[in-house]
């Protein structure tokens, strides 16, 4: 299918990747911390019928330097660009903090009508990095919702890593300390996935040493289906935080984080959810 790109410098930078003849189906991209534009995966899903939006949130011009108080209006104005096309569809997929966007976004957006959430959590956290001010500390929401920000969980800076000089470290241990030592405030924080109408896909490693995104997405998937949601959980022991879709490159190795895992068992997990991936967004089966 022959696939034609436009690049975007406003609101924000980024990519439009979509069928030469337009589709029903429109899918916003969003990476997680790295701050990338998810353009491979933009042109992945447009290879297959699909509108794909893939965007800068944070790190680009007049965003704040890091994932600190991010209003969810980014997103919704996104989806708004995505209908402007003439989509009549609308998905969310998203990674890691890209993954916490997406579903916020969908409690908030009704218009929203699946979210594919790749090593998701649960929960919304405190802020990664600097916010307009150029502070990461104290800790604040990720996120805001029309100027106000979101009940968050924040880190336990107590923790330090059992191996501090052994290379990348594995943060994992980190999160869960903090949902212990913070365990007060997670009814608050929790994802209130049970708002949503739209459908829900989840995708999660065992082997994710970032934090625990496959205990993560069952509470999600469990809330989802007490409200009445068909929630879909598609897991594998080995896999580990940075799922990759059939077709896209490895991620290369990060000398700051261990992610878990390995390269083929990350390949295999996202080989087996994209069929149901393509399914979800479609609005099938």
């Amino acid at each position: 299918m022959n696939v034609v790109e436009q690049e975007l410098t406003a609101p924000w930078e980024g990519m439009v990747a979509a069928p030469e003849h337009g589709g029903d189906v429109g899918v916003l991209v969003l990476a997680g911390s790295s701050g990338r534009i998810e353009r491979e995966r933009a042109r992945l899903l447009a290879r297959h019928g699909m509108t794909a939006l893939a965007i800068r949130w944070f790190g680009g011009p007049g965003q704040p330097p890091g994932i600190c108080e991010i209003p969810l209006e980014t997103f919704t104005t996104a989806v708004t660009r995505l209908r402007a096309r003439r989509a009549t569809r609308i998905g969310i997929l998203g990674t890691s903090k890209g993954a916490e966007a997406a579903l916020l976004t969908a409690v908030h957006d009704p218009r929203v009508n699946a979210v594919v959430a790749l090593s998701p959590p649960s929960h919304v956290w405190c802020n990664v990095g600097p916010g307009h001010d150029g502070a990461d500390h104290p800790y604040r929401s990720s996120w805001t919702w029309r100027g106000r920000p979101l009940p968050f969980v924040p880190m336990d800076d107590s923790w330090t890593p059992s191996e501090p000089d052994a290379g990348p470290t594995a943060i994992r241990p980190w999160y869960e300390l903090s949902e212990r030592t913070h365990a007060h405030r997670l009814p608050a924080a929790a994802i209130p996935v049970e708002r949503t109408r739209a459908d829900l896909l989840l995708v999660a490693g065992g082997a994710d040493a970032m934090w625990p995104s496959l205990p993560y997405a069952e509470q999600l998937a469990l809330r989802h289906r007490a409200s009445g949601g068909v929630p879909r959980l598609i897991t594998a022991p080995d896999a580990g935080h940075r799922v990759r879709l059939p077709g896209e490159a490895p991620a290369p190795a990060s000398p700051r984080y261990r992610y878990g895992g390995t390269p083929e068992a990350d390949a295999l997990l996202g080989g087996a959810a994209w069929s149901r991936i393509l399914a979800v967004l479609r609005g099938g089966n």
